[in-house]
């Protein structure tokens, strides 16, 4: 998708980190954005400073993780501006501790936004992408946690790999069905974003009891090296150039590719995983 002026994104989880990037960067182009998120004062204040810059952009509340949400996010878009052409589905939340230690409330949390948000994202817009029959694409948020397997990460480990192979089978059958929809998907390493405090947006009803379980990631090595990470803007230029491109896998941390080749070659060798750590 060459010419994105004029055109309709929708981006999920809009309200900040790479969402926020990505929606900034789709204005600066010339599209008309349609922001998601849960996060609902967030989200208007960005809407409200991309329209300060001239770009038309709707803003609408949105739970990911409930299908009904998201089909009610299509139906907007679609009234409001008739089409949609690039839709990004980004959300996601993310905490840690020992798989077996975590609670049913966790593994629900984390499942929920970032893989049942993607399946609800592909299942609402592509069928009506598909019916106007024009040029368009999907990026999927994934991440290099969708590519490798480190420890104390298991639901969102779980997650990513799940969309991945989402976002690879869902490229398989679009060119199968010689659609002119195209897929990406994103597999940052570390972004400098608002992950690591995920559970300020985690439901009531999916909190543990006396807050145990699942730990935040905003303390620690692993707070500073998310700060010190990649500028979503920075990811959004790779993105942009991915869509333009058709290009399928979005690597933005090449230095990460190594434990990529060491998961692959555990794989293709038939021994026992790696001990592998994330580039800091």
């Amino acid at each position: 998708m060459k010419d994105l002026a004029g055109k309709v994104a929708v981006v999920t989880g809009a309200a900040s980190g790479i969402g926020r990037g990505t929606a900034t960067r789709f204005a600066a182009e010339g599209m008309k954005v349609v922001l998601a998120d849960i996060e609902e004062g967030t989200l208007n204040s960005v809407r409200a400073e991309l329209a300060d810059n001239g770009a038309t952009v709707l803003a609408v509340p949105t739970d990911v993780s409930q299908g009904e949400s998201m089909d009610a996010l299509a139906e907007r878009a679609l009234d409001e501006f008739g089409a949609v052409h690039l839709v990004h589905l980004n959300a996601g939340v993310a905490g840690g501790g020992l798989s077996w230690q975590l609670s049913e409330l966790d593994w629900q949390w984390v499942l929920g936004v970032n893989l049942w948000g993607v399946i609800h994202g592909v299942r609402a817009f592509v069928p009506p992408m598909l019916e106007r029959g024009e040029e368009g694409h999907i990026v999927i948020t994934g991440s290099m946690a969708g590519l490798t397997s480190s420890g104390f990460l298991g639901p969102y480990n779980v997650s990513k790999h799940g969309a991945v192979t989402l976002a690879e089978t869902l490229a398989k059958e679009l060119a199968m069905t010689q659609s002119r929809l195209g897929v990406s998907v994103l597999c940052p390493g570390w972004v400098s974003t608002g992950i690591g405090s995920s559970a300020r947006n985690r439901p009531d009803d999916l909190r543990n009891p006396g807050d145990r379980g699942m730990g935040d990631l905003g303390t620690g090595t692993i707070k500073g090296v998310i700060d010190s990470g990649m500028a979503p803007a920075e990811v959004a230029e790779h993105v942009v150039a991915a869509v333009r491109d058709e290009r399928f896998y979005i690597l933005t941390h090449p230095d990460w590719k190594p434990m990529i080749r060491t998961r692959l070659d555990d794989i293709l060798e038939e021994r026992p995983p790696t001990p592998t750590s994330f580039p800091t």
